[in-house]
């Protein structure tokens, strides 16, 4: 959820959930709570525009791999810098076509803190 408070200033709550990734025999997940200030400025008149962000996440990672790997498993919170970019096209007055990329920083364990990157194509609806 994305709240404006004028045209170029707001802020956004989320959640990230970013899937799982098989390796070493078992798999890596990451998900969290992600709290940002937006800020964004249009690109002339045809409703384009650009915005960025930057905040925290909390987040909470998973790490499970086969015993013979040699990589640490268990569990792991900690809260870590997100940060994001995107293009956004507002095609009506209440709806915008989105391309966004973000980066958060999450800790895992036996890795210490990395940074896990998306990049997400979207529908906003403004109420």
């Amino acid at each position: 959820g994305r709240n404006m408070a004028n045209d170029m200033w707001g802020s956004q709550l989320g959640l990230v959930h970013l899937g799982s990734m098989d390796r070493a025999g078992g798999s890596t997940r990451a998900w969290g709570l992600d709290l940002s200030l937006v800020g964004r400025t249009p690109l002339g008149s045809q409703g384009l525009g650009v915005f960025g962000k930057v905040g925290a996440v909390l987040g909470h990672t998973r790490v499970t791999a086969a015993p013979a790997s040699g990589l640490e498993t268990g569990n792991r919170n900690g809260i870590g810098l997100s940060i994001g970019a995107g293009l956004s096209w507002d095609f009506s007055p209440k709806m915008s076509a989105v391309l966004e990329w973000d980066r958060y920083d999450f800790r895992f364990k036996g890795t210490g803190r990395d940074a896990v990157h998306a990049t997400s194509i979207g529908l906003q609806y403004r109420y």
